[in-house]
């Protein structure tokens, strides 16, 4: 292979699996993309017409036309690669396009012979052969994002298996909820309309306006400004831990040493009913993460540990497209937006005052028949938006943290209860503003909080 060509698939597999290895999008580990890339060169070393095409399509970003590139299928449809399984479009199409893709994003193009749901004995891996579909309302800006940022040490590694193995969620199943892995880039300015994404920002750049009112700052910052409980399965271990306002920069680790107001150490704390499971996870914590509060309530995180750090957090589920609820992340510099965080809750808080006036003139009969504005169909979408309940807006208040093990159905656990330490961080200052707006507009009766 000359210095100034691509490869060709009359190279050494050692020469294409560096070329290709050159233009990974930077998500995954470097040990899993190459055995990944190995695994694939491999597989196509004997089909020398598919291995030129995808080594054209790659080093070219799908500038050129190319033919599909093949592997047999399995017989459950996904592919292992170092102790990982996935399906296996989806992984090659996280490593060469997009590092953030969900598996039920993509959508083969119309000349793909062998796409992944077309049931065939051979499975097309070509990414340049999948289009990426994306919900509407969501800007694709925002998820494309890429790594760039690794020297920072904000990059967390897969979960942890306590052999030494990293191991990959399976990524099969039907289910909504995802886990996302965030890369350390710079904040995202979150936008002034409810559930669609902004593109990336710099921190510096002016914040979006809304139509409801700008935070009020007459109550004053509350005396601390979180409270954090940590947990182990779903028992709360030892006293909650209140952080100063006067100490915007908090530390939660697995160490047995505070040193002030300013460090939660969880190794420290001692649990009779603690299992070896629960044990060998709190080893892993380590330096943990640093929490910080900037400007009047936004909230970041940095991840000291050497261990993934799994966040439920629903500024970083509209960040990221997804609906409230709908996903785990992987690590992100920015947790919470306390802005965001206020205009969602006027939005809530408004939509469900207004479906309740709504729903009470529809039992009052001034609603007309099901063909008309505001009838039967609009009566039931009214009807879930009454029952919006403070709890529900209380969830905009608080993150969960789970260090080492994430939840959800990329892993054995499916809820964070289940995951063997845990935090869960309550922001004062948001719930200072709720307790604002809920005295200005009439919220249902509060449902469990799970």
């Amino acid at each position: 292979m000359s210095i100034t060509n691509m490869p060709t698939s009359n190279d050494a597999c050692l020469s294409i699996v560096h070329s290709l290895m050159c233009h990974r999008q930077g998500a995954e580990s470097e040990t899993f993309a190459k055995r990944a890339i190995e695994s694939l060169v491999k597989k196509l070393k004997e089909k020398k017409d598919e291995l030129d095409s995808l080594i054209t399509a790659i080093t070219t970003n799908g500038a050129h036309p190319s033919k599909c590139v093949t592997i047999q299928r399995t017989l459950d449809g996904r592919l292992q690669v170092a102790g990982r399984k996935g399906f296996p479009h989806v992984i090659y199409t996280r490593l060469w396009r997009w590092p953030d893709l969900h598996k039920n994003e993509l959508k083969h193009v119309k000349y793909c012979q062998f796409a992944f749901d077309l049931k065939c004995d051979n499975v097309c891996v070509n990414p340049y052969h999948y289009d990426r579909v994306v919900s509407p309302g969501i800007d694709l800006s925002s998820l494309t994002l890429t790594s760039t940022a690794t020297s920072l040490g904000l990059m967390v590694k897969d979960e942890y298996d306590f052999d030494g193995q990293p191991q990959l969620p399976p990524m099969d199943g039907g289910h909504s909820l995802q886990t996302i892995q965030h890369p350390p880039s710079s904040r995202v300015v979150p936008p002034s309309e409810p559930f669609s994404t902004a593109g990336l920002l710099p921190l510096t750049d002016a914040r979006t306006t809304s139509a409801f009112p700008s935070i009020s700052v007459g109550s004053g910052t509350p005396d601390y400004w979180c409270s954090t409980a940590y947990f182990e399965m779903d028992v709360q271990v030892g006293e909650t831990f209140k952080v100063p306002s006067t100490c915007p920069v908090v530390t939660v680790d697995g160490y047995v040493d505070p040193s002030g107001g300013d460090r939660f150490c969880l190794g420290q704390l001692s649990n009779v009913h603690r299992t070896e499971a629960i044990e060998r996870a709190r080893l892993h914590i380590g330096k943990g993460i640093q929490l910080e509060c900037k400007g009047e309530g936004d909230v970041w995180v940095r991840c000291h540990s050497d261990h993934a750090v799994f966040v439920q957090s629903y500024y970083l589920d509209r960040e990221a497209g997804r609906a409230p609820g709908d996903a785990v992340h992987k690590i992100y510099p920015s947790v919470f937006d306390l802005h965001q965080c206020h205009r969602q809750m006027q939005q809530q808080a408004a939509t469900a005052q207004a479906a309740a006036a709504a729903q009470a003139a529809s039992i009052a009969g001034n609603i007309s028949g099901p063909g008309s504005v505001g009838g039967i169909a609009p009566a039931i979408s009214l009807s879930a938006a009454a029952g919006i309940g403070v709890d529900d807006l209380r969830r905009l208040c608080i993150l969960r943290m789970s260090f080492v093990k994430g939840w959800g159905p990329d892993y054995p656990r499916t809820s964070i209860k289940e995951t063997p330490c845990w935090i869960e961080i309550h922001l004062h200052r948001a719930l200072q503003l709720l307790d604002e707006v809920l005295h200005t507009m009439p919220i249902a009766d509060p449902q469990p909080l799970d």
